[in-house]
């Protein structure tokens, strides 16, 4: 049976400090327990909201020592570097327009940097960020969870193997239903700030989920984009971003592609998928069934890949936890990048140690690349879905 991957990283656990994810927040507790499943994180300090008494309060739910419980990120990541216990490693789950501000507080402070996506909630903040990271030498990973799915990394295996022959069509789609009515109006935080260009930034469901479904694609393929043409639209009067997208996509090396995003889908929960097709075969994967991936090579009938069964390669397999026909899914996706960011750091604790060539992890790289879809994304939607390149 395959354990995954805490029998190979080893050592004391990383001490771990979280900004935002305070009370009536989600993404922070899928953080938490994230962190947490492989035994390797143990959080202690955290700034859980810009409101210092729910900063407080929700620290005190965790059991955090009164003394580590800030009321801002900065005050946070000026006290935790003083301190010879103080954290090595960071978790950023603040609406976007904050990831900047406090990557740089704590990168500028000399500690480690783990952020949800989208990276930064424009691009200019996106480049300064990548620029910091390299001056820093601190390592800055991001949240891109489904990247750490078995089967993703089976197919990223598959298309580097050649099995699927030259790429030359790839069809991304991430809809969702959950704001088909305007329940930002009607007490939603989680829509509130989603929908609001001053926190979210200038896309809202090409930002919030249209950039996991192009993270997903090059991180399967490989495949480099050259140029866009997008069709954004805000079916829901009054609503001030997107809530669905349609975006031609055009490879460098002749590839094609199609991605589509949406939040006013009915009948649609969380239906990522991914279909890939090459001169010698396709693949296909939806992040509902996520232990099953579906291969066809050409002229020969479709065969079903599942984690632990016949056909699953070592890239799956180092990524799994548990036995055959048990699932594994989102929470450990993301469980999955904080292990490999934990061997990134106890890597970094040796003071120039590589992590081996088998730990991968979206970077800064691949968040700047992210916003700058997005942002190329809204320029050619004005544009009447007029061809763009990336300004990368």
């Amino acid at each position: 049976m395959v354990t995954g991957l805490r029998a190979q990283a080893g050592g004391d656990v990383i001490r771990l400090g979280m900004v935002g994810g305070g009370q009536g927040a989600f993404i922070g507790a899928v953080h938490r327990i994230a962190a947490r499943l492989d035994g390797e994180f143990q959080l202690v300090a955290g700034a859980l909201s810009s409101d210092p008494e729910r900063a407080k309060a929700s620290g005190t739910e965790l059991g955090l020592d009164p003394e580590r419980i800030y009321g801002s990120f900065a005050e946070m990541a000026k006290a935790e570097a003083k301190r010879a216990d103080g954290i090595e490693a960071v978790s950023i789950v603040t609406p976007n327009h904050m990831h900047w501000p406090a990557a740089k507080a704590f990168l500028e402070a000399g500690i480690h940097v783990i952020c949800d996506k989208p990276m930064t909630s424009n691009l200019a903040d996106a480049k300064k960020l990548a620029a910091l990271v390299k001056k820093s030498g601190m390592l800055f990973i991001l949240t891109h969870n489904y990247t750490g799915y078995p089967m993703v990394r089976q197919a990223r295996e598959m298309i580097q193997k050649g099995l699927l022959g030259e790429i030359r069509v790839v069809q991304a789609e991430y809809p969702q239903d959950w704001l088909t009515e305007k329940v930002e109006d009607a007490g939603s935080k989680q829509a509130a700030w989603r929908t609001d260009p001053k926190q979210s930034g200038v896309g809202g469901a090409t930002g919030d989920i249209g950039t996991h479904a192009y993270n997903l694609a090059r991180f399967v393929t490989g495949l480099e984009l050259d140029s866009l043409a997008a069709d954004l639209t805000a079916f829901v009067e009054g609503r001030k971003l997107d809530d669905n997208a349609h975006i031609l996509l055009r490879f460098k090396g002749g590839a094609k592609g199609m991605l589509w995003a949406s939040q006013v889908a009915p009948g649609n929960e969380n239906a990522l998928k991914l279909r890939v097709y090459g001169s010698r075969g396709g693949l296909e994967w939806d992040q509902e069934q996520p232990n099953h991936l579906w291969f066809t090579p050409f002229g020969k009938p479709r065969r079903l890949i599942t984690r632990n069964g016949a056909g699953a390669g070592a890239a799956a397999g180092r990524v799994s936890r548990v036995p055959s026909g048990h699932p594994e899914g989102y929470l450990e996706g993301f469980a999955n990048i904080y292990a490999e960011a934990a061997r990134a750091i106890r890597a970094a604790r040796r003071k120039g140690g590589s992590a081996g060539r088998d730990v991968v992890y979206p970077t800064v790289e691949d968040g700047v690349e992210g916003v700058a879809f997005v942002e190329a994304c809204v320029k050619s939607s004005k544009k009447n879905a007029a061809w763009t390149r990336l300004a990368r």
